[in-house]
């Protein structure tokens, strides 16, 4: 029995490596927005900290020094959170870029993998077309030779 072999295997071979590599990287893009993420959060943790030390502060006995530096803590705080809401965009965006790549990916291979099955079943039609010959040729040489 003939064995099926795909002539563009080796394309899909390189489609399916590709998804895996394209795979990886939205992983790790993923995984950068979620540590800017965490970072966001440890930030506003930090400032909500800052503010019910002010609070403290400035209730009881009054120290402008200590409450100054806090109020420049918080405004410094503002200044990082705002920053690391603009690194967790551009996070977000790398994110979206690498789902696009993937999914453009994963599209390509798809198609190779449709054209295989389409090429094997080709090869079955083929294999059940020379398989109904050689029985026909079999059972017209069996007939022939019995009269």
């Amino acid at each position: 029995m003939a064995k099926f072999k795909y002539r563009m295997q080796n394309i899909l071979d390189l489609k399916e490596k590709m998804e895996s590599q394209e795979k990886i990287a939205y992983g790790n893009a993923n995984m950068r927005v979620l540590e800017e993420q965490e970072k966001l959060q440890q930030l506003l943790i930090r400032r909500a900290g800052y503010e019910r030390q002010l609070k403290e502060l400035s209730q009881g006995s009054i120290d402008i020094h200590k409450i100054k530096r806090c109020k420049e803590s918080i405004d410094a705080m503002k200044s990082m959170i705002r920053d690391q809401m603009l690194e967790l965009r551009k996070a977000e965006q790398a994110l979206e870029a690498a789902r696009a790549r993937l999914d453009a990916v994963i599209k390509d291979r798809k198609t190779h993998e449709n054209l295989k099955e389409k090429a094997f079943e080709v090869f079955k039609q083929e294999l059940n077309a020379e398989e109904s010959k050689a029985v026909d040729e079999l059972v017209s040489f069996t007939y022939g030779n019995k009269e």
